[in-house]
């Protein structure tokens, strides 16, 4: 009977009462996508083998008794949170900016929300508290802390990252902001009907999904490799050989201008003349908004667009390597793509999912005060800079006291946060302070880096300790592989009561190693 056959409604109402969390057709129809499970029959009958779903999740539980093997058994699975869909844990605002390193909203949900599984745990915070955030990169707990009902405060040393973080917490006058981007989108696309490049792609596009249909049908193709029947690098490096000269020919026919400058600086190396030009245009329309809300939001946008327009292969646009100015075998799509000869897709799809974001966010809006200061945390007066910033905040918190904090500070030697956006610091002439960042990459994780990092964090908490309440807690997420947090404790005159072990699934596509990181409750000695 377990080589029936399902639909996919079937499928997901079978894994959905299997598992005991909710299965989606979406999340089976991935499955097939990539490979994961055979399809058989065509779109509108498409069937799959119940014994191969069986296996898939049977291999799935077999990963999860593997990583508490190896990572112990204090892993608590509930901090993992593996039942929330991706568009759940990507939810509204967040999903902004790409942002690396940042933490998912539930994790923030689970130790802020007095609601969530209270028989499980002690209640930390509460309605109207004030957190903070000392490294508040992206702006998640500020989000979640709004949502919630909390007040919140956040401090980052870039200038760029509380742009980030506070266009997501900035209510807009939405019609006002649909206008504008209405203006600049006519713009470019006059910009663009006075160029080749509509015509060069279109023609590209229809080259490549002939040549991709042919020799690269889904899913077929990439059920294959999953069962080891073709090699993907030598079958897909062929073929992208065989591709080349096509692309070539369409290169000199509609006379594209590559010019890639790989000395100069990052807008030059890794983006081709064109949308250099088209960028510079969006860019001075922004200048021309009058509303500071609307011009910095639609900054945001501008920058989401061109990271995603840098001169790179799919797979490395989180960490690039060289530019690429040919068609490739992409190993994230199982076929050949090509570079981006334009940002107008990308930037009609970004400022749609930007308005629709903001209208989610909205409806979950509270009446309450939350901003990014930009700042060092080891040093900043709070008060003061937020009097600087927020005056209207300000006068809110003057006389109280902050309730904890809730943060993912760096961890040591593993990312440079200002180089991640270093389009946006070319583009923007923000002043970089990367000198400024604790446990940056460049600085490593030798036995000198990791007593500056262990020093960095102490000053944080000490200075931010000025601004809380006397029995206070702080709460802070890291993957403490090098045992630092107990001094780190020691050293801020503060104690370890509790830690919480958090399997982290689904970092990259590139890493299914198991990970974990540790949530610290620290509390004053």
């Amino acid at each position: 009977m377990e080589n029936k056959l399902l639909t996919i409604k079937e499928a997901s109402e079978w894994a959905t009462e299997h598992l005991g969390r909710i299965i989606t057709i979406s999340n089976i129809s991935y499955l097939i996508q990539y490979g994961r499970i055979k399809k058989f029959g065509n779109n509108g009958s498409t069937q799959i083998l119940k014994n191969e779903l069986i296996e898939y999740y049977r291999l799935n539980e077999i990963q999860k008794s593997s990583w508490k093997k190896q990572l112990g058994n204090n892993l608590n699975w509930t901090l993992s949170f593996e039942k929330y869909k991706e568009s759940e844990t990507t939810k509204h605002v967040h999903r902004l900016h790409p942002y690396k390193g940042k933490f998912i909203p539930q994790l923030v949900e689970y130790f802020l929300d007095n609601h969530i599984d209270n028989f499980k745990k002690e209640i930390y915070f509460k309605e109207g508290d004030i957190i903070l955030d000392p490294f508040c990169g992206s702006g998640t707990t500020l989000v979640q802390a709004n949502e919630l009902n909390i007040h919140a405060i956040g401090i980052d040393i870039s200038e760029f990252n509380s742009m980030i973080a506070n266009s997501k917490i900035t209510k807009y006058n939405l019609i006002e902001l649909q206008t504008e981007i209405q203006k600049i989108t006519r713009t470019l696309k006059a910009f663009l009907e006075n160029s080749n490049i509509i015509k060069f792609e279109e023609k590209l596009l229809e080259e490549l999904f002939n040549f991709n249909n042919k020799y690269f049908p889904n899913p077929e193709y990439r059920y294959k490799i999953r069962n080891k029947e073709i090699n993907e690098k030598d079958y897909g490096e062929s073929k992208a050989k065989e591709f080349l000269p096509i692309y070539k020919d369409l290169i000199a026919k509609y006379k594209i201008d590559l010019n890639i400058d790989n000395k100069s600086n990052f807008l030059n190396k890794w983006y081709f003349q064109h949308i250099r030009n088209e960028i510079q245009l969006i860019y001075k329309k922004i200048q021309e908004i009058e509303n500071i809300n609307i011009k910095e939001i639609i900054t945001i946008i501008l920058s989401r667009t061109i990271r995603s327009c840098r001169a790179t292969t799919h797979a490395d646009l989180a960490t690039l390597i060289e530019p690429v100015t040919t068609t490739y075998y992409c190993s994230k799509h199982g076929k050949i793509c090509k570079p981006l000869f334009s940002v107008l897709k990308w930037w009609e799809s970004y400022t749609k999912d930007t308005i629709k974001r903001l209208i989610e966010f909205n409806k979950l809006r509270t009446n309450t005060f939350q901003n990014c200061l930009t700042g060092d945390s080891r040093e900043i007066n709070i008060l003061e800079e937020l009097k600087r910033q927020n005056l209207e905040f300000f006068n809110f918190i003057k006389n109280k006291k902050i309730k904890g904090i809730f943060s993912s500070p760096p961890y040591v030697g593993l990312i440079d946060y200002h180089e991640q956006h270093a389009y946006a610091y070319d583009l923007f002439n923000f002043k970089r302070r990367d000198n400024f960042e604790i446990g940056p990459l460049f600085k490593g994780q030798g036995k000198e880096a990791k007593q500056n990092y262990i020093e960095g964090i102490v000053k944080v908490l000490k200075n931010c300790e000025k601004f809380l309440i006397e029995d206070y807690d702080i709460f802070l997420v890291a993957n403490d592989k090098y045992n630092m947090y107990p001094s780190i404790a020691e050293n801020s005159g503060m104690k370890i009561i509790n830690q919480f072990e958090r399997p982290v699934l689904n970092r990259t596509e590139k890493d299914k190693r198991a990970y974990s990181e540790t949530i610290f409750h620290l509390k004053r000695k």
